[in-house]
């Protein structure tokens, strides 16, 4: 019987793709995946409860753990060539066309079909889409490597640090609970230390939504992506409040073209500051793509006022 999120045929390409991660990855994996709820005992029963408790296959093989190279070799293993430059989402898509039947394998497709799957994926693909799958993958990887600083967090392999963050970077922190209060911090160590102590001092765990209200990205004409998302604050079993985060991203060419955060506005409201009725469970953005932009002065974020959730 196949797991609730995923068909038969889908579960069995990720038991074969899941197969290519080492067992530390898998046994990381099942933490993040099952919330540390199942400890498997074995490789097959870890890949096991990561396929009972993944809804879909985006949401499986977009894990941080599920690497882009991962997939890049699952797929050559199937005998299915693609380009080395492919980006881990276009891997994904990939995966899927080839689950689905639409992508045989062993290079049989001929090259006039690849060349109109390739103008017809051209024509559907805009530089939005762009920007929003970098904003997608750079809050799955963001949070949960701030979430691995937790005491009681899954460990993450990456070391958080302010490595990821531009030199002059800026935050600024609005916090409401009874009374609003403002921080502000710059260069990269500050902005680094103050984000890491909400986390491993103050036992603040963050959770996103990355659904299409929850996640909002443009690029500004001089090359700043912002990423707007939003989402619930957790201490423990209880949920504080929730979050809107703002990120200026800028790349980083001499270090293989990564992104590094420029800037971080971050608003907390706590649930006692919240108006009576307001529902909590799938909090939003507001902005219009056009307003996001409107933030950027071409220096940095103005501080922002959030809509009300």
């Amino acid at each position: 019987m196949a797991a609730a999120g995923l068909s038969e045929r889908e579960q069995a390409g990720c038991r074969q793709l899941l197969e290519l991660l080492g067992t530390e990855e898998l046994l990381a994996l099942t933490d993040t995946i099952t919330n540390r709820l199942v400890h498997p005992e074995s490789r097959q029963e870890a890949i096991s409860a990561i396929l009972v408790y993944s809804q879909s296959v985006e949401e499986l093989l977009k894990r941080r753990k599920v690497y882009r190279e991962t997939i890049f070799k699952y797929l050559a293993v199937q005998g299915i060539a693609v380009p080395p430059s492919s980006e881990k989402h276009q891997l994904i898509a990939y995966v899927k066309q080839y689950w689905d039947g639409k992508l045989p394998s062993n290079g049989s497709e001929s090259g006039e079909r690849k060349t109109h799957a390739e103008s017809q994926e051209k024509r559907s693909k805009s530089p939005q889409d762009d920007v929003h799958h970098l904003g997608e993958e750079f809050c799955q990887w963001f949070f949960e490597l701030l979430n691995s600083q937790h005491p009681l967090g899954v460990k993450s392999e990456e070391k958080w640090g302010p490595q990821h963050f531009w030199e002059d970077a800026k935050l600024k922190f609005c916090y409401n609970t009874l009374e609003k209060n403002m921080e502000e911090y710059v260069g990269a160590e500050m902005v680094s230390l103050r984000l890491l102590s909400l986390v491993k001092e103050e036992y603040i765990l963050f959770n996103p939504n990355l659904n299409a209200n929850g996640l909002k990205c443009v690029m500004s004409r001089h090359g700043l992506v912002l990423v707007a998302v939003a989402g619930t604050v957790h201490r423990g079993n209880v949920c504080l409040g929730i979050f809107e985060q703002i990120f200026g991203l800028i790349s980083c060419p001499i270090q293989g073209n990564t992104w590094k955060i420029k800037i971080v506005n971050l608003k907390i409201v706590g649930q006692n500051a919240l108006e009576p009725g307001v529902q909590i469970e799938k909090p939003s953005i507001k902005y219009e793509s056009n307003q996001l932009q409107e933030l950027y002065d071409g220096k940095e974020l103005a501080v922002f006022e959030p809509h009300k959730f």
